[in-house]
């Protein structure tokens, strides 16, 4: 019934209509949606918490009233009294559906927690911090030569470490004078001291310290915050996390945030509170990891998007939304980090944060720059940082473009009907035989193959819940090469296929890739819907790349380089197959790992590099795909698959596409669906 209310569930986008009254454990459990339980719906356990959002919702197309659920009821207020719930949050067994609502299941109620695949990649970087310890001997008192205990340790610190200009917090002075005389005149002192050339104390002890300074990189991605902790001294990481960025919650993608922020009088506070919460608790999770007082991290690089820049400084991100796509500001920052309200880690720690190229081209591609370095490259190199928001460099040492395409989460597994994030459980590799149209699969969790006689022992704890997005990239491309696809992208009937996998569902069809049903589990289908939505992402991804290289004045590139967690794992030929990316030779697609993360570890661990960057990002030239027409162009060619109008000749030495078309009318409803769409 379309008058039933619409439940929308985050960060899984899993969506669906329930009956007013619906527990929303009970929705979520319908859904296939990873809401944790395990007191059978009474209340006691907590495990099924679940935050609520409210307002207008542009990207989902609801307005959240703040009666979208039931009241609070003695089981939760008996809770809260006992045990305490965090202010927002209610319990999925108790809360009850009573309108459209959007529902954030946080991490810690999930049972398959997310995998954060933003692991940091070796790199040999020359080590020059900007947060460095020095002992020094600090001339005593003389009524003689009467001087302040800071004048004579500045005065030190000059003469035996050539440093100028010392600068200190007020609260930092208030301990300077028992340290130095605890020291008997000699301190070790952590001095902040970047490339613009400001000394500035961070903290000091007594004597010969031996301690350890630390620091953190950090990817604030629309989807994930990853982070490494770094020993300032030699540059080892010892210890990476993540977690899922709880803006989700507010929109999948940047533009729904933004309109979040339009739409909802203070949203944009909102969005900032969550994410300095959530970068909070993460430094705090990862000096845990590494066993290490969270005191000791003393310095913060910071890589994002545009509006994650914006929402991070608690600037509202509103002009990001319409041309001219104005920034507050381009340029690098530094400022303290109790300005972002980080107070997990120390009381003087200094944030950088690196410069944004352009309006929606940001400080995360220029990371991408530093760790990539096309303009040194000889050869012609498009670098494409695949998220939610893909940003694209290409050139060589002579000239590098950079564009920002709007591919949507369809490539993480959001708006797609069985897709789901990165978790165990989730289908991550597929191939279907082209002769017998038979699916075999891999899920997170397991190395073995779905007709691997152990693959169901092997699954039973985590179960086949989904498809991620190196999944849906994978069956897409091999339902094209198997036959199942057309060019146009429109899935065949059981007739036209060969195979009873082609279901019909209404006036198109499908393809079932497994069917758990009979033991309990789920029905996972590639829809016709699913299949507009991958091209409607690949095609914004390699139309921004087609409109750099018309800038350049080239057809081909000599090489790509896949950037982000989510480029590291996909398959060059399905990533070939799909049209994603231009044609070159496989050999010639490289994956550069979490390279926005990389940039931030050497932005981290070198300040020459943030000078370098800043120079050079100067020297960027940024392309406009929002007001480009050509963009419109591309886009619309590169809808098929893989391409309209380019031939893709290496492509076509290892992968023959069968040539089908199911747009001729006849068997199955997909046909006509199609063709009106290709009218269209």
């Amino acid at each position: 019934m379309t008058d039933e209310p619409l439940v929308i569930f985050t960060p899984s986008g899993k969506r669906g209509r329930f009956p007013v009254g619906t527990p929303v454990l009970t929705a979520a459990r319908q859904l296939g949606v990873d809401l944790d339980s395990v007191c059978g719906g009474r209340g006691i356990c907590s495990k099924c918490q679940i935050t609520p959002g409210y307002g207008e919702f542009p990207k989902h197309g609801v307005t959240v009233s703040e009666g979208a659920l039931s009241e609070w009821n003695e089981v939760e207020a008996r809770y809260d009294r006992i045990r305490g719930l965090k202010e927002g949050r209610r319990l999925g067994c108790q809360a009850k559906v009573m309108g459209d609502v959007v529902i954030d299941v946080p991490a810690e109620s999930q049972v398959h927690r997310q995998v954060i695949r933003k692991s940091a990649t070796s790199r040999d970087i020359t080590m020059d911090p900007a947060t460095h310890a020095y002992y020094v001997e600090v001339a005593e008192p003389d009524m003689h030569e009467p001087s302040g205990d800071f004048q004579r340790l500045a005065d030190a610190l000059r003469d035996q470490w050539q440093i100028e200009g010392l600068e200190a917090d007020p609260a930092l002075l208030t301990r300077l004078q028992p340290i130095l005389r605890k020291g008997e005149w000699k301190v070790t002192v952590a001095i902040h001291r970047d490339h613009r050339g400001k000394p500035r104390i961070i903290d000091l002890w007594p004597g010969f310290w031996e301690g350890r300074l630390y620091g953190l990189a950090i990817d604030l991605g629309s989807t994930t915050i990853a982070a490494h902790l770094v020993d300032l001294r030699n540059g080892n990481v010892l210890a990476s996390s993540g977690l899922m960025n709880p803006q989700i919650r507010f929109g999948e993608d940047l533009m729904s945030r933004v309109s979040y922020a339009m739409m909802n009088p203070g949203g944009d506070r909102e969005m900032t509170a969550a994410v300095r919460q959530a970068l909070n608790g993460l430094a705090q999770a990862i000096a845990t990891e590494a066993q290490i007082d969270p005191r000791q991290i003393v310095e913060a690089v910071f890589v994002c998007n545009p509006v994650m820049h914006h929402l991070l400084l608690g600037i509202d991100p509103v002009e990001l939304g319409q041309a001219p796509f104005a920034l507050a500001t381009s340029e690098s920052l530094s400022l303290p980090a109790r300005d972002l309200e980080l107070g997990a880690i120390h009381d003087h720690a200094r944030v950088y944060i690196l410069p944004c190229i352009a309006g929606h081209v940001g400080a995360d591609c220029a990371a991408v720059a530093l760790s990539e370095e096309p303009d040194k490259s000889e050869d012609m190199v498009l670098i494409v940082d695949v998220g939610t928001n893909a940003e694209i460099l290409c050139g060589n040492k002579d000239r590098v473009l950079a564009c920002s395409s709007p591919t949507g989460p369809a490539f993480e597994g959001a708006q797609i009907s069985a897709g789901q994030r990165a978790a165990p459980g989730a289908i991550e590799r597929v191939e279907i035989d082209p002769v017998t149209k038979e699916p075999r699969f891999r899920v997170i969790g397991s190395d073995l193959w779905s007709d691997d006689p152990s693959f169901a022992a092997a699954t039973a704890a985590t179960g086949i819940t989904g498809i991620c997005g190196s999944g849906i990239i994978e069956v897409v491309a091999e339902m094209r090469m198997a036959g199942l696809l057309d060019a146009g992208g429109l899935i065949g009937s059981a007739e036209q296929t060969g195979t009873p996998r082609s279901v019909p569902t209404g006036r198109t069809n499908a393809y079932v890739l497994h069917d758990g049903t009979a033991e309990g589990g789920p029905l996972i289908t590639v829809t016709q819907g699913d299949i507009r939505a991958i091209q409607l992402a690949k095609s914004a991804l390699y139309a921004g790349a087609r409109l750099l290289m018309d800038e350049l004045g080239i057809d081909k590139v000599d090489r790509v380089v896949l950037a982000g967690a989510f480029g590291a794992h996909i398959s060059p030929k399905h990533a070939m197959v799909l049209g994603m990316i231009p044609d070159v030779p496989l050999d010639k697609v490289l994956s550069a790992g979490n390279a926005a993360g990389t940039g931030a570890r050497i932005a981290l661990c070198n300040i020459g590099a943030r000078a370098a960057i800043e120079a050079e990002v100067k020297r960027i030239h940024k392309v406009e795909t929002a007001i480009e027409p050509r963009f419109q162009e591309h886009f619309v060619a590169a809808n098929a698959i893989p391409h309209a109008v380019d031939t893709f000749p290496e492509l076509s030495k290892i992968v023959t596409l069968p040539d089908v078309s199911f747009n001729t009318g006849g068997s199955g409803g997909g046909a006509d669906g199609g063709r009106r769409r290709r009218r269209g």
